[in-house]
């Protein structure tokens, strides 16, 4: 997926299961060629919202023949009623889990497009990003 950053510029995605996409280091102006892309190393994983794509909002630049494995990692998920209940949701399935096991691990949750756009050009300017913040470590403090 090519995803544009604005000031003629953009990066690319790759669509993994379970609505993950993986994230490409690369902002540039110049086009890839996916055996170039797939080799550049990943930024971050996050799920995001079919619209992405299904709207035309993020382009198709081709597909990967080959398997090699790649999958998003492990995201907690902290219960919003009992703040101090965690579970760790990896490869379509969900496990109970400790706070300590969340610990450096990213927040479940679906990204709008936008959002993702957003984080990804707070990375490139180098500022942080509201929404990952809000989403992140802070809230697993214990009660």
């Amino acid at each position: 997926m090519k995803i544009l950053l604005g000031e003629g510029t953009h990066t690319y995605a790759r669509v993994l299961p379970d609505a993950s996409f993986a994230f490409y280091d690369s902002r540039g102006t110049e086009e890839m060629e996916i055996d170039r892309i797939v080799d550049l190393p990943i930024l971050f994983f996050a799920a995001v919202m079919d619209s992405a794509i299904k709207t035309g909002r993020w382009t198709v630049v081709g597909h990967i023949s080959r398997d090699d494995g790649l999958r998003a990692p492990p995201k907690f998920i902290q219960d919003p009623l009992d703040k101090n209940r965690f579970r760790i949701y990896e490869d379509g399935q969900m496990r109970p889990a400790t706070r300590q096991e969340c610990l450096g691990l990213e927040c479940a949750a679906v990204w709008e497009p936008e959002h993702v756009e957003g984080r990804l050009r707070d990375h490139y300017a180098g500022r942080k990003n509201e929404i990952l913040a809000s989403l992140g470590m802070t809230s697993l403090r214990p009660n």
